[in-house]
């Protein structure tokens, strides 16, 4: 059974019970998971975001596709338009394969792991994970990393605010701080 049947019958008719809600089409969905790494150092070094969008795409199984800066930056020497980072957008198929990833395989390789913080959700019912190294992902060899990138991963839900959205996440099996 895929994670996506799972999420369609166990957990939505859990968290119908669980929020006291009338109707299933009220039950907080899963919108899209963003993964985002942002580089400094590609204002000096351009083919460093040639091997994040690499890294990226065996994490995710999705082409990235380099951000550019906003705004200008005098203090870090960016200018309006660089590029400063690469990011990916999951829906659907891809969204449940890599949020059953990161619950079953990656949140457990985390060292001294005691539970996400509550307060990683924002008043939306986001869900927003950093991690300071691309390692814990199985798909990247360590051998074949150049340096050692973060990462942020913000899981976006339909919940509107973030005890509903505390309450899918729980029920999705993401692991809590007590």
């Amino acid at each position: 059974m895929s994670f996506k049947d799972y999420y369609n019958s166990a957990v939505k008719k859990k968290l119908k019970e669980e929020l006291k809600l009338k109707n299933i089409m009220e039950v907080p969905k899963l919108k899209k998971i963003v993964v985002n790494v942002g580089a400094g150092e590609a204002v000096t070094n351009k083919s460093v975001l040639d091997k994040i969008q690499e890294q990226l795409k065996l994490i995710t199984g999705q082409k990235p596709v380099v951000t550019k800066a906003r705004k200008s930056i005098s203090a870090f020497k960016i200018r309006k338009g660089f590029p400063i980072g690469v990011k990916v957008t999951l829906r659907n198929k891809m969204m449940f394969n890599f949020l059953e990833k990161l619950i079953k395989v990656v949140i457990p390789r985390l060292r001294d792991f005691r539970g996400i913080q509550a307060s990683s959700i924002d008043n939306q019912g986001n869900l927003n994970l950093g991690f300071s190294e691309q390692t814990i992902f199985p798909e990247i060899e360590f051998d074949k990393i150049d340096k050692i990138r973060g990462l942020e991963v913000t899981i976006v839900s339909s919940a509107g605010n973030s005890e509903k959205g505390k309450k899918l996440f729980e029920v999705l099996g993401i692991p809590f701080s007590k």
